[in-house]
């Protein structure tokens, strides 16, 4: 097992973790959760031996075989299923001992080493690497190409790939689905869950993390702090937490008012200067609770667009695509104000291409495109990022959209995004990626855009930011269209699914828990090429349309019981704050109102009973749903 004692660890000057002690059990899958910049990839670095800790000890069995993403891809000519062979280490060692013993004519070495390769499945490994690379997206063939024929993003797949093909003991992943589009995200899912070994995992999406995880450690204040279940669990368990913190420092302050009001009024009269005296020492002994920090440093808000005409936009037999093929064809949609559109389909279906002619970078070949005289389009794409002047402050971006507002209203706006003080004048060479997103967002969103058009927006995001940006759409009054991997954002900030498929786009028949479903129904019809084309196509619609609606037909007890505790959990939450904001008031405490205290106290403990006999089975109920959606 994995055991952090009294560790203690520093990045330069600034520490990052004190008095760490946790336990992850072999077996366990941990998401490891903070804020950026707290100190995560640190202790990623700590585990794999390239930091020392300051103070304690990490102990680790010293046979376990330890598997990362490596930062940075080589620049080889490799094919890239060799270079995701490299990943088993064990076999690649085997190989090499299979060609000494061959070189050396010893038959009986070459034997046992054969023996060796037979044991750990060596004869199926490129079988197994093939299929880790079309789980994240690489088409047939793919795997015979050079690794530096790959642009950065894809590169980073092949090295997720390598790191999976290593039949690791510890698994540990820092942000794996950054780059992988939805279909990716969910084959990871999969296959994270039959990972036989440890998982350590950082990531700043909340359903992948709910869908992978069975514990979460999360390190904030330099403390690490393990709690059980997925990270919906944890955010409910950190919410009380803090809830109970912040009442405990609320009566401690009206406590210490009240002694130090007695000790102001009495210290100087003879009769009560004991009495004053002693609440002064129990003022001194009393350790103070700190006051909950629970505000997330992001606050924005899309002010309301100057012009929303109607339609915005409208796609008429719409052609799109690039001059050696056609990617859409035939496209009719129209965008209104109040829309909220997310875009499904697999990688390479046309999402991407639809939001480039949507945002004017990508002209039609046929077909209209016709755009209201009055649109302002926001559009955040991931090379946008790389436009950014690298030697220009967030404050030197900001003025150039508006040089006749006011560096303090400048300022303002900056801080809601994170660029408060000096930071707002640093120039944004050195930013992280998740700065630099941030920064791009701040600057589409300054200029009031009427239509926004967001192409996986929360990659390298961290939970609080995504949060808010999720808070913000939801007040957007322009016409919203999303292409993410971050299903939170597609179910809190999107009304309609449109599918992106076969050079089509249509209405989604389903829901976003429905797309599994799909995505695996159009990988099984993939294999399925000897049928006409057009016959196919109309029994996979049919086969989905099928499969769709039995999954919900049988989910739909379980939902409607998982809806109902949720309610009844809300209801005991609301009734057990208005209780302890009771139980708070001082005069409950008086020796009159005693009785009145012991009813109060009895109906907290029955009511405390109850919240965690109704938590129980709603997670029995979450759990059941999780393994019915599994097994379809």
């Amino acid at each position: 097992m994995l055991q952090l004692q009294e560790l203690s660890l520093r990045r330069g000057p600034n520490l990052l973790l004190e008095g760490a002690d946790v336990t992850v059990y072999p077996g366990q899958r941990v998401g490891l959760v903070g804020a950026n910049g707290c100190g995560k990839s640190s202790l990623f670095a700590l585990l794999l031996g390239e930091l020392g800790a300051d103070a304690g000890a990490v102990s680790l069995p010293p046979d376990w075989v330890i598997a990362h993403v490596a930062q940075h891809t080589p620049d080889t000519e490799r094919a890239a299923i060799e270079f995701v062979l490299d990943g088993d280490r064990e076999l690649r060692e085997i190989e090499r001992e299979l060609a000494r013993a061959e070189a050396d004519g010893d038959g009986l070495r070459h034997a046992e080493w054969l023996g060796r390769l037979e044991a750990i499945d060596g004869y199926g490994a490129e079988s197994r690497a093939a299929r880790l690379l079309h789980g994240l997206g690489f088409a047939p063939g793919d795997e015979r190409r050079p690794v530096n024929s790959y642009s950065g993003g894809w590169r980073m797949r092949l090295a997720l790939a390598r790191t999976l093909m290593c039949r690791s003991d510890l698994l540990l992943l820092d942000e794996p689905t950054n780059h992988l589009d939805l279909d990716a995200v969910i084959w990871l899912e999969g296959w994270l869950r039959a990972y036989p070994g440890t998982l350590v995992l950082i990531s700043h999406d909340r359903d992948f993390l709910d869908a992978v995880v069975g514990q979460v450690l999360a390190l904030e204040q330099r403390r690490l702090t393990l709690y059980t279940g997925n990270y919906s669990a944890y955010e409910r368990q950190r919410a009380e937490r803090l809830a109970q913190q912040q009442a405990a420092h609320e009566r401690q302050q009206r406590e210490i008012a009240h002694m130090r009001g007695f000790v102001d009024r009495f210290r100087a009269k003879a009769t009560k200067a004991r009495q004053a005296q002693s609440r002064l020492k129990a003022l001194e002994r009393m350790e103070l609770i700190a006051p909950a920090h629970v505000d997330s440093p992001f606050r924005f808000a899309f002010a309301v667009p100057e012009h929303l005409p109607r339609p915005l936009l409208r796609l008429d037999a719409l052609r799109a695509g690039y001059a050696d093929r056609v990617i859409l064809d035939g496209v009719g949609l129209g965008f209104e104000p109040g829309d909220r559109i997310g875009l499904l389909g697999r990688n390479g279906a046309g999402k991407s291409t639809l939001i480039k002619v949507l945002a004017g970078e990508l002209a039609p070949l046929a077909g209209r495109c016709e755009r209201a005289q009055e649109l302002r389009v926001g559009y955040f794409a991931q090379h946008q990022l790389e436009a950014l002047r690298a030697e220009d402050s967030p404050l030197m971006h900001l003025r150039r959209l508006d040089p006749e507002a006011t560096e303090q209203q400048l300022r303002d706006f900056l801080g809601g995004f994170g660029f408060s003080g000096d930071r707002a004048l640093d120039p944004v060479a050195p930013f992280s990626g998740g700065e630099k997103a941030r920064l791009a967002l701040a600057l589409i969103i300054y200029q009031r855009p009427n239509l926004l058009l967001l192409d996986e927006p929360t990659n390298h995001l961290d939970l609080e930011m995504r949060h808010a940006l999720s808070e913000a759409l939801q007040g957007f009054e322009g016409a919203l269209v999303v292409v993410s991997h971050d299903r939170h954002l597609l179910r809190v900030t999107t009304d309609t699914l449109l599918l992106v498929d076969d050079g089509q786009v249509a209405p989604f028949a389903g829901d976003l828990d429905d797309y599994p479903a799909w995505l695996a129904g159009r990988v099984a019809a993939g294999a399925s090429a000897d049928e006409p084309a057009q016959a196919r196509a109309g029994n996979e619609r049919r086969e989905q349309r099928r499969q769709a609606a039995e999954q919900r037909k049988a989910m739909a007890p379980l939902r409607q019981r998982e809806r109902r505790l949720e309610a009844a959990l809300e209801q005991l939450a609301t009734r057990r704050e208005t209780l302890d904001q009771t139980l708070a008031d001082p005069a409950l405490y008086e020796e009159s109102a005693k009785s009145r205290l012991l009813e109060l106290m009895e109906e907290h403990r029955r009511l405390e009973a109850e919240l965690v006999a109704t938590e129980s089975e709603w997670l029995d109920v979450c759990e059941a749903l999780e393994q019915f959606q599994e097994t379809c």
